[in-house]
């Protein structure tokens, strides 16, 4: 594993200047990526000097450094965490034999697939998130949009990397289509449904960077698990940027909180109307927020029930979340997973072969990681003093995938009828309204330590940083 240099056009630890012919490949893409960051990153960023951090090794204790760094200058490379000596496959119909360091050929089109489809999440994120910086609440906030986004460019790069490295032609067109399709595109749109959806202000952004992002990590570490080493070491490092994007958003949506909860004490009131004319946002319409993003998000884990998952999982392309740390056999032949159908107007468990439920699996790993941020949110309110609780709703409500797509079920897990449904969804899901008010309060605030009204600075800054820290130099 060679060390990052950053004398190199493409910075990397993956000894690129001794594969001439993939270091053209990867050199011939690199100014159309600069140029789709040009067309689709961040908003009027070019000439800001940004305190960001960049990878300087992949070794946990000193990965990273900081500094202010022009946007468009910012080094995205390619980064493999180092190689496991002699690396066993652990799981699946493989276990026991030599992870792979190239690509089978009867798994060729299958990895190829997924690694295109996490490749093609990280742009969209980009894309949605692309005015967003003109509405900042803070040079906080401001910065840690820019690392987010930063750093879902690098994860593209890793992806590209792979696809370059070991999928020849095809793999060369497929990182040319990465950056051909755009979110919302009505021609040309990203491969999965919520990354074509708008993040049209910091509430949302705040709840897809802890939502959808937390999405991201779940895969990132069932892809870890891979018997496909290279990708395995691509994701696990990927897994180390991704922290910080979840961080922002559980910080981001716990200082919301922070500052309708201060609000509410200090004029002695929970009504939405009063709140608002104080220009903070009420926490019903934050748990409208929170059973939107959530339920896009659950559905970003796929079909209940799933072929392909059983497939990926006995050929070894794709674990389970931390599969390391399961007692059963890692080959799951004979186990069975209970998933919800609907049966005679209700919501029923059924058992079903566990190798054809492991989109549910993780998905149920993923609810059971969410609900701890949405524990230490109700601590802030709770400490206020305020009795009013935020849920994650049941994962039957508002789903667009599998078994339970289309069927109307309240977010306390009751199935209801198509009148009772329309009556409510403005008590569960952000109305026009909603969206409406909260859109008016994006303004943008650029001076050191200042913080929008609706939202209450950070306990601490970035970086052992003070939160007044010039964290953002507008040139």
């Amino acid at each position: 594993m060679s060390a990052i240099n950053y004398s190199d056009k493409i910075p990397n630890n993956v000894n690129l200047s001794e594969d001439r012919t993939l270091q053209r490949a990867l050199e011939h893409w690199q100014p159309n990526y600069l140029q789709w960051w040009q067309d689709m990153g961040p908003d009027g960023s070019q000439n800001f000097d940004v305190y960001l951090r960049t990878a300087v090794s992949v070794d946990p204790q000193g990965w990273a450094q900081f500094g202010h760094v022009k946007m468009p200058d910012y080094r995205w490379g390619i980064f493999l965490n180092a190689a496991e000596q002699d690396r066993k496959i652990h799981f699946g119909d493989h276990i026991g034999e030599a992870a792979w360091q190239d690509v089978p050929g009867e798994h060729r089109a299958n990895l190829r697939r997924i690694i295109v489809t996490q490749g093609d999440t990280e742009p969209a994120s980009v894309e949605q998130q692309r005015h967003l910086g003109l509405t900042a609440p803070s040079q906080y906030d401001l910065r840690n949009l820019f690392q987010v986004n930063v750093e879902e460019g690098r994860h593209l790069w890793a992806m590209v990397y792979l696809l370059h490295k070991y999928f020849g032609r095809d793999g060369r067109e497929e990182a040319e289509a990465l950056l051909e399709r755009n979110s919302g595109n009505a021609d040309n749109p990203r491969i999965l449904e919520a990354f074509n959806e708008k993040t049209p202000d910091w509430l949302s952004f705040f709840m897809f960077t802890y939502f959808t992002d937390r999405d991201g990590k779940f895969q990132l570490c069932a892809l870890a698990e891979s018997a496909f080493d290279p990708l395995a070491r691509t994701t696990k490092f990927m897994l180390t940027e991704e922290a910080h994007h979840m961080f922002v958003g559980e910080s981001g949506v716990g200082r919301v909180i922070q500052r309708t909860v201060n609000a509410m004490n200090q004029l002695k009131t929970d009504d939405v109307g009063k709140l608002r004319a104080e220009g903070v946002i009420d926490l019903p319409t934050i748990q409208r927020y929170i059973n939107f993003h959530f339920s896009v998000t659950i559905d970003l884990f796929g079909a209940d029930q799933s072929s392909n998952a059983a497939t990926f999982y006995s050929s070894g392309l794709k674990g389970r979340y931390e599969e390391g740390k399961r007692v059963d056999d890692h080959i799951l032949k004979g186990n069975t997973y209970k998933v919800l159908e609907v049966h005679n107007g209700q919501l029923l468990e059924k058992e079903v072969p566990m190798l054809n439920a492991l989109n549910e699996v993780l998905r149920d790993d993923y609810i059971t990681d969410s609900k701890g941020g949405v524990d230490r949110w109700n601590r802030i309110i709770e400490k206020a003093g305020i009795p009013f609780k935020l849920t994650v709703p049941h994962k039957a409500f508002h789903r667009n995938i599998g078994t339970l797509a289309g069927v109307k079920v309240s977010p306390d897990g009751r199935v209801v009828n198509e009148q009772e449904w329309n009556q409510k969804v403005e008590e569960w899901l952000p109305s026009d309204q909603d969206r409406a008010y909260v859109g008016s309060l994006m303004g943008r605030v650029t001076e050191t330590g200042k913080f929008a009204n609706w939202i209450a600075p950070p306990v601490m800054g970035i970086n052992r940083q003070p939160v007044d820290f010039e964290y953002v130099r507008f040139n």
